[in-house]
Formats: C-alpha cells, structure tokens, sequence
C-alpha cells in the first residue's frame, strides 16, 4: 500500500520515509512539489493508503492539498495526516473540515510516526474491504436483477407467441408499439431501467384479444356496434389476465392492458377515466398504440403516411390523447421517421437514433 509523503523540506521527507520503510506493505512515496503529489495521486489513487503533508508549504499549504485530495476519485476516505509544528487549535479546526484524519507536530518521533501510520493503514485497508465487498455485492444484485429481467422477457415472449397465433400482424405491431413507447418514455424523462420496463410491458397491451371470437378479431369490415363491444372487452380481459401476478412488469403490463383504451377527455373504455386518472403508462401507449394503427396496412382500411397520423394526434391532443404524451411522442419525430424508413423492423436502430 502507497503512502504519499508531500513537505517541501527534502530533510523532512528523508526522516518520514525513513521512519515509514519498516512498516510491512507500506511503499513511500515523497513530493516537496504539492502539483506533482496531486498527479501521482490522481494516477494511483487505488493504490494509496494514506496521505501525509505538511502544514507550511509555498503556493499550496497542506490544509489547500488536503482539499485537493479529497476530490480526486477513491481518495475521499483515505487518511490523510497534517504534520505540522504549530499547536493551533484554529489551524486543526481547519484541518479537520478539510479532511485530515489525524496530526502529527515537528519534529516527529519515528516510534510515534509507525505507530499511528500502522492504526490508520488498518484504517485504509479495512475501509477498501469494505468497499470492494459493497461493489461485490452490487455487482451480485445486478447479477439477480438480470436473470429475473431475463426471465420475464422470456415469459413474456411465451405469451405474445400464443397471441400471435390468433392476429398475423400482431408480433409486428408489438415491437413498433414497444418501440414508441421507449422513444416518448425517455423523452419524458423516465429514468433508463423505467424506459425498459414500460417497453417490455406495453408489449403486452392487448394480450386480451386471445379471448376475442376470430369472426370478430379478423373480420375485414366495419364491426357492428355488438362486436365493438365485444372487442372492447379486451381490454379489461388482458388486465385479468396479466394480474395478480408479483412481478413489477406483469403489474405494470396489467394497468397498460385495462388504460390503454381511456380517453383524456373520459370517453374511452373500459372505465370512462378521465385526464390525469389515466396511468401514465396507459397514457404513453395509447399515443404509441394510435400512431402504429393508423400509420399500418389493416385489412379494413389503407396505411396512414405518417405526416397524416402526425396531424391526426396533435389535433387529437386535450381530447383523445394526453397532451403531454403527444408533445414527447413528437418531439423523437426523427427517430419515429428513421424507425419508419428503416421498414419498422430495427427497433434498437430507431432508439439510438433519438
């Protein structure tokens, strides 16, 4: 373990070094220049184990270097040592808020020196355990936290498997809804892992169609008002299905099921939620889910150009969509362009691109 020895007084720093070299595992290493000391600590700060300066040094006294070593990264905790040969209680004061850990006053007793350096390197050395042993840690949760991510997608893509079987556009629509879901999440400011949640989730939205009848999932014309009605019924059936269930992501896939059809202005389904009653997840994918609907070749209808679709959400904003939503939606528009010319089939391409 380094010890970085800085006073300007070569004499003083052959006396330190000196008193340090029997120490077993302490390396020292001395500076009269407090720049270049800062250097070499920048370059082997997970090296050092503790810091020793002197007080009185011109340019940068060790109160100053103390500072200084504080903000270099893995060196907030190392222990540093003033030595000095005033006895002021101001001048420890100050020190201490600095960052000092402990003092030693001229002319220093080498016994002295090894005894207090060898406590504090006990100090370094348990403080670096510590935090290698909390850096494991994490690196194990993070580890966990995968493997159940993974998990879920693969649950996931299990289930919309199946719902592919009944609707051949299906697994296409999911992927560019979950793809606008993650362009108007982030550029709503949700935090990185939110974007991947909401995105697998909204992945699931309309997982309830399982259950409706192929005469009205696939019929090509206008549906009359008995099967809108049963159509409807999706949504409230996907957030049966997709709850109860323990994991965030099947929650928030269950609430993006049972909102994604509300209406900012309270005339959606199933539930006539209005405005900010709405879950902003079912907000997000409504626009998402819209945009994908008319912007794609149905066999009841032709494909929207997407400048048509663009002009049908901002004159939907306040009343069909949440205005906010649609406000995000289009600020990516070139990412959601990009996405559209690349054939709709890269999402990650579509993402970077925002």
């Amino acid at each position: 373990m380094l010890a970085l020895v800085l006073d300007d007084a070569e004499m003083n720093n052959l006396v330190m070094v000196a008193s340090l070299r029997p120490l077993a595992g302490c390396v020292p290493h001395a500076f009269t220049v407090p720049a270049e000391a800062l250097a070499f600590a920048e370059a082997r700060a997970g090296d050092i184990g503790i810091v020793i300066t002197d007080y009185e040094m011109p340019g940068m006294n060790g109160v100053e270097f103390i500072r200084a070593v504080r903000r270099i990264p893995g060196l907030a905790a190392v222990p540093t040592v003033m030595v000095t040969s005033h006895d002021q209680r101001s001048l420890r004061r100050e020190a201490l808020e600095a960052g000092a850990t402990d003092f030693l006053t001229k002319p220093a007793d080498a016994v002295e020196i090894r005894a207090r350096v060898t406590n504090l390197l006990a100090l370094s050395e348990a403080h670096r355990a510590q935090r290698d042993h909390a850096a494991q840690l994490a690196r194990e949760v993070a580890a966990a936290v995968a493997l159940v991510e993974e998990r879920e997608r693969e649950i996931v893509s299990t289930l919309m498997r199946a719902a592919e079987h009944r609707d051949s556009d299906t697994g296409d629509h999911i992927a560019r809804v979950s793809a606008y879901v993650g362009l108007i999440a982030e550029a709503m400011g949700l935090s990185a892992a939110d974007i991947r949640q909401i995105s697998l989730a909204a992945t699931m939205h309309d997982v309830g169609k399982i259950a409706v009848p192929d005469a009205i999932l696939l019929k090509p014309g206008a549906l009359t008002p008995e099967e809108r009605r049963e159509m409807e019924k999706h949504a409230d059936r996907g957030r049966r299905i997709l709850g109860g269930s323990e994991s965030p992501v099947m929650r928030l896939a269950a609430e993006i099921a049972g909102s994604h059809h509300e209406r900012w202005d309270g005339a959606g389904y199933p539930h006539g939620l209005k405005g900010e009653a709405i879950p902003q997840a079912g907000r997000i994918v409504a626009v998402a889910d819209v945009f994908d609907a008319l912007t794609t070749e149905r066999p009841y209808k032709q494909a929207w150009s997407p400048e048509r679709a663009r002009a049908f959400l901002q004159e939907n904003a306040g009343s069909h969509f949440d205005p906010s939503v649609v406000e995000a939606f289009l600020s990516r528009w070139t990412a959601v362009q990009a996405f559209l010319t690349l054939g709709r089939d890269d999402t990650a391409s579509a993402t970077q691109a925002a």
